[in-house]
């Protein structure tokens, strides 16, 4: 039996937002039975709670679930939940009045939103201040909702077109818990609306968006046996929170299935990491590092991030906040047991509890790299040749994790030509009286190994790192340390591989060799005046007959590049021009200058020997033309 119909009015201020609501939401529209069934998951949550809270409460508790029932014909899905339910008073407050505070604010919200046309912040905002309910009202002309609390013996039908009034009446002989009716809008591919009636988009949304919720959603099916048909009752969702469970409870087939689905990737992971926190803010995460990079690693508009839950009720699957971009490669869910639903990814980012796990999961998975190098090097070498490059970035973008990402990566040296080295295995094998970890970049290894910068550090067995990824010109500058121990670019400054005991032996010798090419330098100072700053005998030549060089603090030709790639332009950078002294070449030239300081050939010879360095490293010559017409020259005088 039911009681008399009342017709009330919605807030003026409630009727505006519940517009926005139903017209400012583009897409998603799936996410209306999230909200329904998240709804219903927390009834039963409560009556759970209740019933041990309250041992006489006369509730049936015997096969808690949640249905989604469907109706082809009059074209209505109703999700119904055998959970608290709720009196007449609670409809009114947490239904009727749609947002019981905040409404002006996620209106304002919401506009702006709609404005900028995001609609993936849109989407994030249904749900948000208690209006969840409301986004029914985006695939449906009409709801009703039917509920009755448990232990009591009266409940109440609530409906609306979404207009501007509902209507409320009481309801004798309603079944515990609460039946909210969806009156579908027709089907519409172009507005994104599907068939809810359909049993296949309706284990799609379910699987996708609350295939963990701990209670069974089920419906009726229909199947076919033996040539009969027949209905059954199915449920829609595994229930397999994988986070939830112990470790030690789960297989690595398990593990292995669900990066799988989390992934979409079909090769097997290279490590899980399943971790929990406790105390005043809980959550669990299970984690994933892959076995290879996706094709898309490097591009800026590649999906990232990892799904975030919220008492499993799935909340987004790129949450970006929850990881910083150098860790985008990692796969998983996270899912916390206290935090906000639903409120937009810039409020994300300002939020507390967000920060917090985003430092803890950082340093989680850190840590899992650095015992993964110590455990299993063969997989840690996979993950570094797949991840090495972004995991890099973190030495630009994370300073409070600085020493520990320079601790789990790796580099190319001169030590081996096969395996990488990590900083502290270099610092073990540096030798007696060196104060320098030394290193050089370029663009490759090939091109880095026949660098005249290396002549003389070869010569004299110290060990150089071959940095070869564009961040790696970037990262060394900032950096500049590594356990107490400065990190010097073998291209720049003054080099001084000698002991003290040689420096002074050698003093007198290199006192003499400046004076005798002091008029060289000069000359070649002059004459070279637009392209280099400075003209000095080096000490880092063993075989070529000159190399370029940096200013300790001068920015290195490929970031020039870089910058310049990117739009952003430096100022052109004057570099010095080292040579060796004892190469046939530069004596040569010295005797020739000492000779006829006016000959014509020696300018040539001088712009060769400066493109002939500018090559060696990798540069661009500004006149390639010119550089070729005058090496034919000379080498045709010598034939």
């Amino acid at each position: 039996m039911t009681g008399t119909v009342e017709t009330f009015e919605f807030q003026s201020e409630s009727r505006q937002l519940l517009q926005l609501v139903v017209h400012s939401i583009y897409s998603e529209k799936d996410i209306f039975l999230r909200e329904l069934v998240s709804n219903a998951s927390d009834a039963l949550d409560k009556l759970r709670l209740e019933s041990l809270r309250d041992s006489g409460l006369d509730a049936d508790t015997s096969d808690l679930h949640i249905s989604l029932e469907t109706d082809t014909a009059e074209r209505t899905l109703t999700v119904r939940d055998n959970g608290i339910g709720m009196t007449r008073d609670d409809v009114v407050e947490l239904i009727g009045t749609i947002a019981k505070s905040g409404t002006a604010e996620f209106a304002r919200k919401l506009k702006e939103a709609n404005d900028a046309k995001d609609a993936a912040v849109s989407t994030d905002l249904i749900g948000s201040f208690g209006v969840g309910f409301y986004s029914s009202f985006m695939v449906a002309d009409r709801v009703t909702l039917v509920t009755r609390r448990a232990g009591e013996k009266e409940g109440t039908r609530w409906e609306s077109e979404g207009e501007g009034t509902y209507r409320l009446q009481p309801v004798e002989d309603a079944p515990q818990g609460t039946a909210v009716t969806l009156h579908l809008k027709p089907v519409d591919e172009e507005d994104n609306l599907h068939d809810y009636t359909a049993e296949h988009t309706l284990r799609s949304i379910v699987r996708r968006h609350s295939d963990f919720i701990p209670w069974p959603i089920r419906t009726e099916v229909e199947r076919e046996e033996d040539g009969t048909p027949t209905r059954a009752v199915e449920t829609l969702n595994s229930m397999k929170a994988l986070w939830g469970r112990s470790p030690e409870e789960i297989s690595e087939e398990e593990y292995t299935e669900f990066y799988r689905h989390v992934s979409h990737d079909w090769s097997d992971p290279l490590r899980t990491i399943h971790t929990r926190a406790e105390g005043t803010f809980e959550y669990q995460a299970l984690l994933f590092l892959p076995s290879r990079a996706p094709v898309d690693l490097h591009q800026q508009d590649a999906r990232r991030g990892v799904n975030l839950y919220v008492r499993r009720v799935f909340i987004m699957d790129d949450c970006t906040t929850l990881l910083p971009d150098y860790l985008r490669f990692v796969k998983g869910v996270v899912d916390a047991q206290d935090l906000s639903l639903n409120v937009s990814r810039e409020a994300l980012q300002q939020d507390r509890q967000i920060q917090l796990m985003h430092r803890r999961l950082v340093k989680k998975i850190l840590a899992s790299i650095k015992s993964l190098r110590t455990e299993d090097p063969e997989r840690y070498a996979t993950f570094w040749r797949e991840f090495g490059r972004a995991l890099k970035e973190g030495l630009l973008s994370d300073a409070d994790n600085r020493a520990t990402i320079l601790e789990v990566s790796s580099f190319a040296s001169t030590h081996d030509a096969e395996a990488p080295t990590s900083l502290r295995d270099y610092k073990e094998r540096m030798k007696e009286g060196q104060e320098h970890i030394y290193y050089v970049t370029g663009a490759s290894r090939a091109r880095l190994e026949s660098s005249p910068h290396l002549e003389a550090f070869l010569a004299k067995g110290y060990e150089v790192l071959l940095l070869t990824d564009p961040v790696d010109e970037v990262w060394v500058e900032q950096v500049g340390e590594f356990d107490g121990t400065p990190l010097q670019s073998v291209a720049k400054g003054q080099v001084d591989l000698e002991s003290a005991e040689q420096d002074a032996e050698e003093g007198e010798e290199a006192a003499q060799r400046k004076e005798e090419f002091g008029p060289l330098l000069e000359w070649l100072g002059t004459r070279l005046g637009e392209e280099v700053k400075e003209v000095r005998l080096s000490s880092r030549l063993t075989t070529s007959p000159a190399c370029i060089v940096g200013d300790e603090f001068d920015v290195t030709p490929t970031l020039e590049k870089m910058y310049r790639a990117m739009g952003q332009p430096l100022p052109p950078v004057k570099r010095i021009l080292e040579l060796n002294p004892d190469h046939a070449l530069v004596t040569a030239l010295r005797s020739a200058h000492a000779a006829s300081a006016e000959d014509a050939a020696l300018g040539d010879t001088a712009e060769l020997l400066y493109g002939m360095a500018l090559l060696a490293e990798g540069g661009d010559l500004a006149d390639p033309a010119r550089f070729s017409r005058l090496l034919a020259e000379r080498l045709a005088a010598g034939l």
